[in-house]
């Protein structure tokens, strides 16, 4: 027993003197690897960080540039700390961008010259500057856009029109079709889909396949600024307009029936006692064909006059000694259908309202109700005239809803 004792004590001691060096070499071990890991770091820190990238978008030299193509400056393993853009003396305006580039936000201009001056650091803090420069494209021509309400008035801005409104865009001069098309930006609430229909190279009007609904808000935004429309053709600017529906007002007349029904949200609200064309045809002073039937099919109003001055000589007539020949005379409460002459107005002569057509072409109304037109209808409404055995002339008016809808913009 005493010797295991020993045994055991002197592995105890043997076990101690082990551990004080295992300790001092463990201790050497771990100097070596700090020192080794200092090492290391000293390296590390002496390595030189990696290079700054500092790129500018358009590259510099670039030539026929879109003045609708944004600047954007980018620092990779940096950071910027200014941009500069000018022409002339000019400054772009910009601003930094959520992943640290630098974009342009002011609109750049057709055939000018631009210079780009940014400056960046590195990790060391260490600043580099690059200048560059770019040519936007010079037309040979800019296009010019406006909104119309028809071929006689502009659309206003935030106004009321009636159910038959189509959004009409006008050109400057001729475009590809196609091309400003894809530069047309058209949203409604609610919403609808719609068809393009051009009434001539300048000129393209939409549509939705039905009338406006009441309280319909339409946003128009044409994007045209850098796009090409043609040989050496591009789009002046950014345009955008906006008009509501104010409420549907749908006419109705009936040729035969001798009365026009007017219905507000599919509501009728109103019925009237008129006269239309007589009907039969002259031969004007210009050897023109005159037609004395009103027109037939959805018409949408063109403007309202208080007082409107009409003739026989307005529509060709001349000699005092034709038959429907009349001298000039003012007439009250005029609200236009077609270009060519067409108005609900007052006929306090006409004492045939409900029974007979006797007018020129017009649809005679009593003062009252040609009154009450006038005061109630809106710029866009529409006056659907059936039963006339003359159909409306497309460029005698706004006459898309005459065309139907699988058809527009054939």
């Amino acid at each position: 027993m005493i010797q295991r004792r020993k045994v055991i004590i002197g592995a105890l001691s043997a076990a101690a003197a082990a551990t004080t060096i295992g300790g001092s070499a463990s201790i050497s071990a771990s100097a070596g690897t700090t020192a080794a890991s200092a090492a290391g770091r000293e390296e590390k820190a002496s390595a030189p960080p990696p290079p700054l990238k500092l790129s500018v978008t358009p590259a510099s030299g670039a030539a026929s540039v879109s003045p609708a193509d944004p600047i954007v400056v980018t620092a990779e393993n940096g950071t910027l700390r200014s941009v500069e853009v000018s022409t002339g003396g000019t400054k772009v305006a910009g601003s930094v961008q959520a992943d640290g580039s630098w974009q342009s936000t002011g609109a750049l201009a057709y055939g000018k010259n631009y210079k780009v001056v940014a400056t960046a650091i590195d990790g060391s803090g260490a600043a580099t500057v690059k200048v560059s420069s770019f040519a936007t494209v010079k037309p040979q021509h800019v296009v010019e856009t406006t909104f119309r309400a028809n071929a006689m008035s502009a659309l206003k801005k935030g106004q009321a029109y009636g159910a038959g409104q189509p959004v009409i865009i006008a050109f400057s001069r001729a475009v590809n079709k196609a091309a400003a098309e894809k530069a047309i930006e058209i949203t409604t609430t609610p919403a609808v889909e719609g068809k393009f229909y051009w009434a001539d190279g300048r000129t393209v009007h939409w549509r939705p396949e039905k009338y406006w609904t009441g309280g319909t808000a339409v946003t128009v935004k044409v994007n045209l600024l850098g796009v090409k429309l043609g040989s050496g053709v591009y789009g002046e600017k950014n345009t955008s307009t906006h008009f509501t529906i104010g409420r549907q007002l749908i006419a109705i007349t009936d040729y035969k029936a001798h009365q026009t029904k007017v219905y507000i949200d599919g509501k009728l609200v109103r019925t009237m006692k008129c006269s239309l064309g007589k009907g039969g045809s002259a031969t004007g002073s210009q050897g023109q064909h005159i037609s004395y039937w009103t027109t037939g099919g959805p018409h949408v109003v063109l403007s309202k006059e208080r007082m409107h001055t009409m003739s026989s000589a307005s529509y060709g007539i001349t000699d005092p000694n034709n038959p429907n020949y009349y001298a000039p005379e003012d007439i009250e409460y005029c609200t236009r259908i077609t270009y060519s002459g067409e108005f609900l107005h007052a006929a306090p002569w006409n004492h045939s309202l409900g029974r007979a057509n006797l007018s020129h072409g017009c649809v005679n109304l009593s003062v009252s109700d040609a009154k009450w037109v006038y005061a109630n209808f809106l710029i866009g409404d529409v006056v659907d005239i059936r039963r006339s055995p003359r159909e409306m002339e497309v460029w005698n008016g706004v006459a898309d809803w005459t065309i139907p809808y699988d058809k527009y913009g054939d």
